[in-house]
């Protein structure tokens, strides 16, 4: 095992508990290998997830899949970066590539596609979306996360089609109770 897959594994084992370790752990990997994608994505992550900084974690993983196309670790974060950062079209785009990259987990990119869909309120899509991913799901644990989702599009239209109901008036709630 080469030294800086030591400190890649020592940062992600680390994340997200002790983010000043991660950062230890992955300055020390940057040292060796600034061209890392692994390292790339993990401070992008940092970035994203923990500073709410998306347009310093874009430059972070525009530079990992500059590096390596095929960085399939990028993907998934990325895509969860623009749709937060309300990149949406850009975050279509993406999804549209990341699905023609080989070997990569179709299943999670899906999901990456229900939440665009999702954030754009584009509900009845992205259940569509849904039974897709659990069409390219291979692993048991990732399904019940696809699972979740579904059911948080599900009552998401659930409260859309209770907010459309008219309301009664007091006298016909009266008039019905005599």
């Amino acid at each position: 095992m080469k030294t800086i897959d030591k400190y890649v594994f020592q940062a992600l084992d680390n994340y997200p508990y002790s983010l000043e370790e991660t950062i230890e752990s992955l300055d020390y990997a940057f040292s060796y290998d600034a061209k890392n994608t692994m390292v790339l994505c993990l401070y992008g992550r940092i970035q994203a997830e923990q500073l709410w900084n998306y347009e310093e974690a874009k430059s972070y993983f525009q530079e990992a899949l500059a590096i390596n196309i095929h960085a399939l670790e990028v993907y998934p974060y990325y895509i969860q970066t623009l749709i937060l950062n309300e990149d949406y079209q850009e975050a279509q785009k993406l999804i549209d590539f990341a699905l023609t990259v080989k070997g990569i987990n179709k299943s999670d990119i899906y999901v990456k596609k229900t939440i665009l869909l999702e954030a754009q309120l584009q509900f009845k899509e992205a259940l569509t979306a849904i039974k897709n991913a659990k069409l390219y799901t291979l692993q048991f644990a990732f399904d019940s996360d696809i699972t979740e989702v579904e059911k948080r599009i599900k009552s998401k239209i659930d409260l859309i089609k209770y907010k459309k109901k008219p309301k009664k008036s007091k006298k016909e709630v009266k008039k019905k109770s005599k």
